[in-house]
């Protein structure tokens, strides 16, 4: 088969075509220190530059506004602004999107990385069982704060998307055992997910992250209640908690985005451990439907021999 760019190897991925081999990505944090030039300029040297990996993954590192109070109480959440595209932080991550996309040309697959409405608003609070805590006690304030937040994703979404992004990545926290139960995240998250995710219609590389927390020992996340999502991608971090890739293909006809364990054998080796863990993956699957990711960040430091090695062992992996 002739060898394909990233974007024919990701849409044919996403498809469940036949691929050349499968698409790869990684990522970890950067410190752009509020400028959309410089998280353009991180984003390009190590994906590109660095590993030459199959999708540009704009990182959350500049970070939706949060309360300037801290968030101690859920009727602060009634009052949180509505954001327009001039917010210096929305701003910035369409400065990053438009400079990256000059740069990359139209072809390569660009998306940009967001949390969910009940995310943000957990993290608003800090400590997430104190936070779940005052969301249950009182609910009505909570969902008009998430409303709220919805509608600004909305609004950056779709501008990201006309910006140049093939799409979002939109990670969701709370979808766990350890966390809220089906029925309520589909009441605090799910709803708020979907209004916030109506921007994103225009792109063909919208994926949902279904976070589980490693520190939470037993979680499993409600894998089929994203089934539904308007996405054409779910990632998970599938070493960390069920269902793995065999199970996942049978349970959604959506593209699979996981396979590497962010704190496995690419963050701290050995060689044979991480050719065992590629392999494995591409086999659940049989290289089909499948971009091999990890499941959240590496580490900010993680050894690059490392990212090198999966680089190189990609090519073997068709």
């Amino acid at each position: 088969m002739s060898t394909m760019t990233s974007g024919e190897r990701v849409r044919a991925a996403v498809q469940g075509e036949q691929v050349d081999r499968v698409p790869l990505c990684f990522w970890h944090h950067f410190k752009p220190q509020g400028s959309g030039e410089r998280l353009a300029e991180l984003t390009y040297e190590f994906f590109v530059q660095k590993f030459q990996l199959d999708i540009v993954k704009i990182m959350p590192d500049l970070p939706y506004p949060a309360p300037s109070d801290p968030v101690i109480d859920a009727g602060q959440l009634r009052f949180l602004p509505r954001l327009d595209l001039d917010t210096p932080m929305f701003r910035e991550q369409l400065i990053a999107i438009r400079t990256l996309r000059k740069r990359l040309g139209n072809d390569y697959p660009l998306i940009l990385t967001l949390f969910s409405p009940l995310t943000y608003a957990l993290r608003f609070i800090g400590n997430r069982q104190q936070a779940l805590a005052v969301l249950r006690k009182n609910p009505a304030p909570f969902t008009e704060g998430l409303a709220t937040i919805a509608d600004n994703l909305r609004r950056l979404q779709e501008a990201a998307i006309d910006a140049g992004a093939s799409g979002i990545f939109f990670s969701c926290m709370g979808a766990t055992t350890a966390d809220l139960t089906r029925e309520e995240y589909a009441r605090y998250g799910r709803l708020y997910d979907l209004q916030a995710l109506q921007g994103a219609s225009g792109g063909w590389l919208n994926i949902v992250h279904v976070h589980a927390d490693p520190h939470q020992s037993n979680d499993q996340i409600y894998f089929e209640a994203f089934n539904d999502y308007p996405v054409s991608v779910v990632s998970w971090s599938d070493r960390l908690t069920g269902p793995d890739l065999a199970e996942a293909a049978r349970l959604t006809d959506k593209c699979l985005m996981a396979g590497l364990w962010e704190r496995g054998p690419l963050a701290h080796g050995d060689a044979a451990a991480l050719e065992i863990e590629m392999i494995s993956a591409v086999s659940q699957v049989k290289g089909k439907h499948l971009i091999l990711a990890n499941g959240c960040s590496i580490p900010d430091d993680n050894p690059e021999e490392w990212l090198h090695l999966a680089r190189r062992l990609l090519d073997n992996l068709s």
